[in-house]
């Protein structure tokens, strides 16, 4: 026993000697690395345990997860690297105005306990395709949500892999590049081993090491510098405070960061409007990007399927509740890291930070220990990480079982369906890894764009497809063709607009048609377009409006 011990305390050491506490770029970290790569082990090896044994396990998790389990895994999956780090990142470069994100996918989870959640387990299908294609009887929808389905996990998991090839690159020293490539092809292997069973198990921990890794920083340093620390998402507002009003240093000159620096800040009134012309947002930007990220949050595929791996209606509603819960601990206090990010930056020495690692910065700055640090890092890893895997299996399924075996291959084995969903991930991953290296926006910017694509095209399906039976096949092509027309527009201009290219109407689009709140306008455009459609034409069958009284509504 005392040689365990002693054991246990020279790695203690070793680990805390090797690691460099205040290098913001490049080096390997020995201390970081070992705790990242424990976790990952830890996450392949739930995953080999929990394999997928047939269809039924890789699409839903065989329908056998508990309210609570499938509430922390809902928390998991949703707390992406845009939670983890982009939130804090939107606040640290433009305050007030960042919150639009936070009370957007808040929101939407409100709207998706009182709309959906309850209807879409009763419906009793495995995928968001697999919904619109029965609901609308229609083959052609079916494989058109299906690839609209593939994109927007195509989109979010850019977001992610981002985040991942940023922590990689923070832990490793490797280039961003292979930091994104090395990280991409461990999430993709224990992806492909579990399935939605696995990945499930593996959400359950995760959000354990996520919430665990972001809240030991906040008592940590909001005890150091002297702010509320026994509840940090109180007391941080008076480091906003400290912010708007500045801080001169002769005040506080004990307190200092990593480098030595006192907190003196001049004081930065813009940091807590909501919209201001110094911060160059507007009120109707903040509403836009709340409206589009609520709706887009209700149509998100792989958040959609979460609903099918519960036993019961009441279950799916019960795991909203606990997810909403889980969720709600690190929103509330993702704040503070970009306040405290704010005043501990603030020396010229030190200049702006890189946004999207601004949570890692922050500790390290902070002077927290490396392995504190480390853990922090591995906890956003960790977030990047349940969210690419919820994404890979709601593209690869969609793939697999909406496109392959509903349309392309009605008589292919669940051999050779999991083979192809299998196939399905592998290519998604190398898509998105393409695309992650362009680096073409922050974060929480790339992840917007795929909830503003959902709010146009997935939401207002299941919005009229569950709540008016009158809603039919013409209305939803219509709908749905005025929702991708909108999302069309709106990328060719944010593209044009990041490539220099000159396009008629660029300054007007780009405004109203941000790639980050497109659906403001979209989204009520394919759902009144739906509407109109359907009341000109043939009546919804029969039978699926008697299937949503008796089965949906009960």
């Amino acid at each position: 026993m005392k040689k365990i011990i002693l054991i246990g305390l020279f790695l203690y050491t070793f680990l805390l000697n090797a690691a460099n506490g205040v290098q913001l770029e490049g080096g390997f970290k020995v201390g970081p690395a070992i705790i990242l790569i424990s976790i990952l082990v830890l996450f392949v090896l739930v995953g080999v345990f929990n394999q997928a044994k047939d269809t039924s396990d890789y699409y839903a998790a065989g329908r056998s997860i508990s309210r609570v389990g499938s509430g922390m895994a809902i928390a998991s999956n949703w707390m992406s690297a845009a939670s983890f780090l982009g939130m804090a990142a939107l606040m640290y470069g433009s305050g007030y105005h960042g919150l639009a994100y936070v009370v957007g996918w808040t929101g939407g989870y409100v709207l998706l306990l009182i709309l959906m959640a309850g209807q879409i387990r009763k419906y009793g299908k495995y995928t968001a395709p697999d919904f619109i294609g029965d609901r609308y009887y229609s083959t052609g929808l079916r494989a058109v949500s299906a690839i609209v389905a593939i994109l927007i996990s195509i989109s979010y998991c850019v977001g992610q892999f981002g985040g991942i090839g940023l922590m990689f690159k923070w832990v490793l020293g490797l280039d961003y590049y292979w930091s994104v490539i090395i990280g991409g092809t461990v999430v993709l292997a224990y992806t492909m081993i579990s399935g939605m069973l696995g990945v499930t198990k593996n959400m359950q921990i995760q959000y354990v090491i996520i919430i665990v890794s972001f809240l030991i920083p906040l008592f940590m340093m909001t005890f150091k510098f002297d702010y509320f620390w026994l509840l940090p998402q109180i007391g941080y507002g008076a480091a906003v405070s400290d912010i708007v009003n500045g801080i001169p240093a002769p005040e506080i000159s004990n307190l200092l960061n990593a480098f030595g620096h006192d907190f003196a800040i001049l004081p930065s009134p813009e940091y807590a409007m909501p919209w201001d012309a110094s911060t160059g947002q507007t009120f109707f930007q903040w509403m836009a990007i709340v409206f589009s990220l609520m709706l887009g949050t209700a149509g998100l595929p792989h958040v959609i399927q979460r609903f099918y791996v519960v036993p019961r209606a009441r279950d799916a509603r019960w795991s909203v509740v606990w997810g909403l819960f889980f969720i709600s601990i690190l929103y509330w206090s993702a704040p503070v890291f970009s306040a405290l990010g704010k005043i501990l930056s603030a020396n010229p020495e030190i200049g702006q930070l890189a946004p999207d690692a601004i949570v890692i910065y922050t500790a390290q700055i902070a002077n927290l220990n490396p392995l504190i640090v480390g853990f922090l890092a591995a906890g956003a890893i960790s977030a990047a990480f349940s969210t690419v895997s919820g994404l890979l299996v709601a593209g690869a399924s969609a793939f697999s079982h909406d496109l392959y075996f509903k349309v392309l291959n009605p008589d292919s084995t669940p051999k050779k369906q999991m083979f192809m969903a299998r196939m399905a991930t592998i290519l998604m991953t190398i898509i998105v890894m393409a695309i992650a290296m362009l680096k073409l926006a922050l974060i929480a910017q790339l992840v917007a764009l795929a909830f503003s694509l959902a709010a146009v095209t997935i939401f207002p399906l299941f919005l009229l497809g569950i709540w008016w039976s009158g809603s039919n096949k013409k209305g939803a092509i219509a709908g749905l063709t005025v929702g991708l027309t909108v999302a069309g527009i709106s990328l060719v201009y944010f593209l044009s607009a990041k490539y220099g290219w000159a396009l008629p109407g660029q300054e007007f689009f780009t405004f109203w048609l941000g790639a980050w709140y497109f659906a403001w306008i979209g989204a009520p455009l394919a759902i009144l377009t739906n509407i109109v459609v359907s009341l000109f034409t043939e009546e919804t069958p029969y039978e699926i409006r008697k299937f949503l009284v008796e089965k949906v509504h009960t």
